[in-house]
């Protein structure tokens, strides 16, 4: 799941480097930057901490972060900021993040 979701986070990166948008959109690409890389980072750190309950609060967090990105992907597509083909391969790598997030969480709770 961590691992997946740098590559997720690394392919939106590559994206946003080459999109051929004006200076004053420079503010919601960087949000989508943010967004994706909070995916990663929140789960390492929730790793790194000593409790079930730590671990789980910050997979919610991370999850929230995929929302946001999966929100502003579909700006982006409504805004053909992106290739169709793109915003279907991240789409699905979201979702996929999504649902190992949401299991490991189950199994924390249980």
């Amino acid at each position: 799941m961590w691992r997946k979701s740098i590559v997720f986070a690394n392919k939106i990166i590559d994206i946003a480097e080459n999109l051929a948008t004006s200076k004053r959109h420079f503010r919601i690409i960087e949000q989508l930057e943010a967004a994706a890389t909070s995916v990663p980072m929140n789960i390492a750190e929730g790793k790194g901490r000593y409790s079930k309950k730590e671990y789980s609060h910050f997979l919610i967090i991370a999850r929230g972060s995929l929302y946001e990105t999966m929100t502003l992907l579909e700006i982006f597509r409504m805004r053909d900021w992106i290739k169709s083909d793109d915003f279907e391969s991240l789409t699905n790598q979201s979702i996929e993040i999504a649902k190992m997030i949401n299991g490991i969480n189950r199994n924390l709770k249980s």
